[in-house]
């Protein structure tokens, strides 16, 4: 579900503090995932554990048997915030050095490696659509996208700038049970599970 802004139009980067704040104050009180995109206030109703937290962690230890030891695939928060494009967002999984996570509050986009994302069964758009827009947006140099619903995911790169503001050029599928390449590092993606089609 989006949460969009209306009303009279307010400098952008009140609008983006006053999202900030509802996000905030909702995330303790709320099930599920709150984001701000340049659309408004996402909210993924996405239910603990299951196929997708078993794919991110499955995920998670196996870039990091391939990645050196100064790097880490993080699963917990905090969120990555780019607050000039009036963008918060929470990946899966984010590629990134021990020393960049060691900061207070939120991580600089531009630390940040890789964004893994498995999509959710209650808003997939938004893996699909809203974070490939988004962390192209923030400079995020590979968007790594895993879809338990299919068993089939992709992997973004090569930002350019278009008319829309910077967009991934290049776009690589792959289906489970093939190996694929995020950033320099190729993980298997054997075992991962699926959604149950019958729920």
């Amino acid at each position: 579900m989006t949460i969009a802004p209306n009303g009279p139009r307010q400098s952008a980067s009140h609008l983006y503090r006053t999202m900030r704040d509802v996000v905030q104050s909702m995330d303790d009180a709320l099930p599920g995932k709150f984001e701000i995109t340049k659309e408004g206030i996402v909210h993924d109703m996405m239910s603990p554990g299951g196929p997708h937290e078993v794919t991110a962690a499955h995920v998670s230890r196996r870039l990091e048997k391939a990645m050196p030891d100064e790097l880490l695939a993080h699963t917990g928060t905090p969120d990555v915030e780019d607050e000039p494009e009036a963008i918060l967002r929470h990946p899966d999984v984010m590629v990134i050095a021990w020393e960049d996570l060691d900061t207070e509050g939120s991580i600089d986009p531009r630390t940040v490696l890789a964004a893994i994302e498995i999509v959710s069964r209650s808003n997939p758009d938004n893996d699909w659509v809203g974070k490939v827009r988004d962390y192209a947006l923030m400079g995020i140099p590979v968007y790594a996208v895993f879809d338990p619903r299919t068993g089939t995911g992709a992997v973004f790169t090569d930002i350019h700038p278009t008319p829309a503001g910077p967009r991934y050029a290049t776009r690589k599928d792959f289906v489970y049970g093939e190996d694929v390449t995020i950033a320099d590092w190729t993980i298997p993606t054997r075992g991962l599970p699926l959604y149950d089609r019958t729920t």
